[in-house]
């Protein structure tokens, strides 16, 4: 296994963390998300600290209860601490009126308002700070996301021998959508300052090496493996692409868990010989949510002897409720789910359960177990870690995995899966029917071979390639500085 010997840090938009009050007492609770699942257990392993935002009000209170949360782990908290103005503009304003649409693809729902680029540096220096007081030399500083591009160009400033690598767990843009980027100089210019930078990928890498060309026509590319070699002022950056997993063992034991059982059995009685699809997704339009409802409306109209034998469970978790554009598409699917029950709906049936709540993990094991079939169909995803939970829930080995050809996660899982594109309603529709109709035994040979995919390259293999690749890039760069010397 290559790993670091060195402390990790790791540096993302929060800490892993949600605060709440007890009583009277300000209490930490584990926060949820892809990002949180694939790197808090890195950390147990490694030991080191998070850096991360902890809100817009620094207390005394928080910092005891990050000191409490940090007594139960091999690591510690370092809080960051935002201004309502910073939050608003670097977070709501760059981060996801900016990079999140324009990365998927949806740059007509971008805000190119400099006010919000001048907030996301100052924050990002902010953090570059907050780092910079915690790492050592031999420790691995490694940035996560989109909200963090600039805390390169900053902390290498500051401390300019430090071994500094950035994942990105979103899409990387073609350079015809990338070129939109007012800002799109600084952006690659910062992102060249780590020593490895990691793609979800194969596209993503091609995307971003794409952009380098175009915008930084004077740094030379050389290939090495699947990896790229940038080089520019003395300094040598690799770029590479690690697919993103889950901590696939875990997932597994625990859906065998007596509480999963019990749920599985409560869900069982109440859909008796009903058939379940399953959508679980975060509040986001790049999901695909509403595409994927009137896809089901076409189903249930072009099937019909699907009626009374199916329902569609759609879990939506709430997030960015402070946005607009993410009020409205609450709105939209509501609408659509309303729609959609009033037009098929029977006395006994409904075909569509609708959930706008985050769901405890015990239950969502339990629906992923029951779900005949389950539909993750994104406009666009850096990997989407929900199709890799489903497999690995899935102990008795049944279950078809409906997955959008847009998904990070197609590469991988293409041939055993379902693959859709998600603005064709026809064509979900279509696979709707077949995974329904599919044996039993094509099923288990489906999700045999996807559960094996899994099972070999999860969390741990992504962990060791990362690292793997890391200490490649600073052993080249080392031993650049001595000849340089």
């Amino acid at each position: 296994m290559s790993s670091p010997a060195r402390r990790l840090i790791v540096v993302s938009n929060r800490l892993p963390l949600s605060f709440s009050l007890e009583n009277g007492v300000l209490k930490s609770s584990p926060g949820s998300g892809g990002l949180i699942s694939a790197l808090e257990p890195l950390l147990k392993q490694h030991g080191g600290v998070w850096v991360g935002s902890a809100g817009t009000e620094e207390s005394s209170a928080v910092h005891e209860a990050l000191a409490e949360a940090a007594r139960k782990h091999a690591f510690g908290y370092s809080p960051v601490f935002l201004t309502e103005e910073e939050q608003t503009n670097y977070y709501e304003g760059f981060s996801n009126e900016v990079i999140w649409p324009l990365f998927h693809d949806l740059q007509s729902r971008c805000r190119f308002d400099p006010t919000f680029w001048d907030f996301y540096r100052r924050v990002n220096e902010k953090f570059a700070d907050a780092t910079a007081a915690e790492a050592g030399s031999e420790d691995l500083v490694w940035i996560q996301d989109y909200q963090l591009m600039q805390v390169g160009r900053f902390l290498r400033s500051k401390r300019p021998h430090d071994r500094l690598a950035f994942f990105l767990h979103i899409p990387f843009p073609p350079p015809d959508i990338y070129a939109k980027l007012p800002w799109r100089r600084e952006i690659l210019e910062s992102l060249l300052e780590y020593d490895l930078v990691g793609l979800q990928t194969g596209r993503d890498q091609r995307n971003f090496i794409a952009c380098v060309r175009h915008f930084l026509p004077k740094i030379e590319i050389d290939k090495i493996g699947n990896g790229r070699v940038l080089r520019a002022q003395n300094r040598s950056v690799h770029v590479g692409y690690f697919p993103i997993s889950i901590p696939f063992r875990d997932f597994e034991e625990q859906a065998k868990q007596a509480e999963v059982e019990e749920r599985l059995r409560e869900l069982s009685e109440q859909s008796g010989d009903v058939r379940i699809v399953l959508g679980m997704d975060r509040l986001d339009y790049t999901k695909g949510i509403p595409e994927r409802l009137r896809a089901f409306g076409l189903f249930l109209r072009e099937y019909p002897e699907h009626r009374r034998k199916v329902v569609f469970y759609q879990i939506v978790v709430p997030s960015r409720e402070t946005i607009p554009e993410y009020q409205g598409l609450k709105e939209e699917v509501e609408q659509l789910v309303t729609r959609v029950n009033g037009e098929f709906s029977e006395p006994g049936w409904t075909p569509i359960t609708y959930m706008h709540r985050s769901v405890p993990k015990h239950e969502l094991l339990a629906l992923y177990r029951a779900a005949d079939v389950a539909v993750v169909t994104p406009l666009k995803d850096g990997m989407n870690l929900v199709a890799k939970e489903y497999c690995a829930a899935r102990v008795d080995g049944g279950g078809t995995l409906v997955l959008s050809e847009f998904a990070g996660a197609a590469p991988e899982m293409r041939g055993m899966a379902l693959m859709v594109n998600p603005y064709d309603e026809t064509g979900v529709a279509r696979a709707l029917h077949q995974a329904l109709v599919m044996t039993p035994q094509e099923q288990k040979r489906r999700m045999r071979h996807l559960r094996r995919h899994i099972s070999r390259f999860d969390l741990n293999w992504w962990r060791d390639q990362f690292f793997a690749a890391f200490d490649a890039a600073r052993a080249e760069t080392e031993d650049g500085n001595r000849e340089a010397v």
